[in-house]
């Protein structure tokens, strides 16, 4: 998923690792950072554990930046939570006039075939709309304050 913003790289690059924005991108879920780096930027081998109700159910995830190369990229790998795997490349490229934000978001769901079906019939448009969500306010948040 790509995201165009009008604003300079590094403002998009901190916005999109702040712990803060996260809180404020995901208040519909109830999320909270119980753990870990829980306010600020969060940086490279640091981790945060977040609690949020998705699908009804309290849920938990801790997540550390595996890879840090600012102000264009960086990468969240799931250490414990929910999915089997996740992994979410951050990418950043200053154009003329704009920085092109772009998600590479990898997971695979639990549960084997169970998880799979899950995954298919609601799952992966659940967290589409949940990166898109959180990039538009990233977009309006960095276009407002630049």
């Amino acid at each position: 998923m790509t995201t165009r913003i009008t604003a300079p790289i590094e403002h998009c690059f901190n916005l999109a690792r702040s712990i803060d924005l996260h809180l404020e991108t995901m208040e519909h879920t109830g999320e909270k950072a119980i753990a870990g780096i829980t306010s600020g930027l969060i940086g490279l081998g640091e981790t945060v554990t977040w609690k949020a109700r998705h699908f009804g159910v309290l849920m938990t995830l801790t997540s550390e930046i595996t890879e840090c190369s600012f102000p264009v990229l960086f990468s969240d790998e799931m250490v414990q939570g929910p999915f089997k795997s996740m992994k979410h490349y951050h990418v950043f490229e200053q154009k003329e006039g704009f920085t092109m934000m772009t998600d590479e978001f990898f997971y695979e769901a639990p549960l084997g075939l169970l998880g799979r079906l899950a995954d298919y019939l609601f799952l992966e448009k659940y967290m589409l709309r949940l990166i898109m969500h959180r990039n538009s306010i990233i977009k309006q948040k960095a276009e407002s304050t630049t």
